[in-house]
């Protein structure tokens, strides 16, 4: 089975009732079995996404090979998508290890260079069938060492959004509307009338980041207001290293390792399976 892109994985999730697709950060190996053990549970098609940093420390080829492996075991349509990279070598790199989707972040320069940049890479991915998202708007938080000051944060206007889909044809854009990368002992407050009049004047798929410091209610709300990709990251980082400091502090030296994993990998899969059940 190959990899699917984001269109065509989007396409599956419809037709399964899903009103949106979540893309889950994979942050090591050992995680992976639980991300497609929540998607069999769910009948669910799956996307996985990946900093620079993890392909980096994993490698671009390895990812790819281990995650087909198991979407053409598991029978699960499965993306591979590089998240929030702002360097074109590194996404020629993902592409030619087979990634099927990508995302060029050029939300922290002006207008003109994000478009332009976003350009070239929608022409470098969409000969070879991969999807490309873009960035617009400034998303506070930080994530895989990259920080945005809550003060800094701008807010997608219709006018900006609207400009750079016309202008790119990027596939699909995430979208500043209230939302906070790392966020996940408070909650955040999406601007819900911001979304939808994104959504009417782009007519494209919007992504949310930092899903996971949004509450159930708002989520909802958010993927039937016009959010087609919900990314969620934190969360599962935050269970699986819970876990496992508390497994390997009661462990033996002598015990096997996947004692340690097994708990945290099951509270993976439980996160995955909450959170798809709210793009139904």
């Amino acid at each position: 089975m190959s990899l699917y892109n984001f269109p065509d994985l989007l396409q599956v999730a419809k037709e399964r009732k899903f009103k949106a697709v979540g893309s889950f950060n994979l942050h090591c190996l050992e995680m992976l079995p639980a991300y497609f053990k929540a998607a069999k549970a769910t009948n669910s098609p799956l996307m996985i996404q990946i900093s620079t940093g993890t392909a980096e420390y994993l490698g671009y080829r390895l990812l790819v090979d281990s995650i087909r492996s198991l979407s053409e075991s598991q029978q699960i349509p499965t993306c591979l998508h590089l998240d929030h990279c702002s360097d074109i070598e590194s996404i020629k790199t993902a592409i030619d290890a087979g990634f099927s989707s990508v995302m060029y972040d050029g939300s922290h320069l002006d207008m003109a260079d994000n478009i332009a940049n976003t350009r070239k890479v929608i022409d470098i991915a969409r000969p070879r069938n991969i999807s490309v998202e873009a960035e617009l708007g400034a998303i506070g938080g930080s994530e895989d060492g990259k920080a945005v000051a809550m003060e800094d944060i701008c807010f997608t206007t219709t006018e900006d959004a609207k400009r750079f889909v016309d202008e790119t044809g990027v596939d699909m854009l995430a979208v500043s509307v209230g939302t906070v990368h790392g966020l996940y002992t408070g909650k955040a407050k999406i601007q819900h009338q911001r979304l939808a009049d994104i959504s009417e004047v782009t007519k494209t798929p919007l992504v949310l980041h930092g899903g996971t410091g949004v509450s159930d209610e708002d989520m909802r709300r958010a993927v039937a207001g016009g959010i087609d990709k919900v990314n969620v990251g934190t969360e599962m980082n935050v269970q699986w290293v819970g876990h496992c400091k508390e497994t390997f502090e009661k462990g033996k030296v002598n015990d096997s390792v996947r004692k340690f994993l097994i708990p945290a990998n099951d509270a993976v899969a439980a996160v995955l399976i909450e959170k798809i059940a709210l793009f139904k």
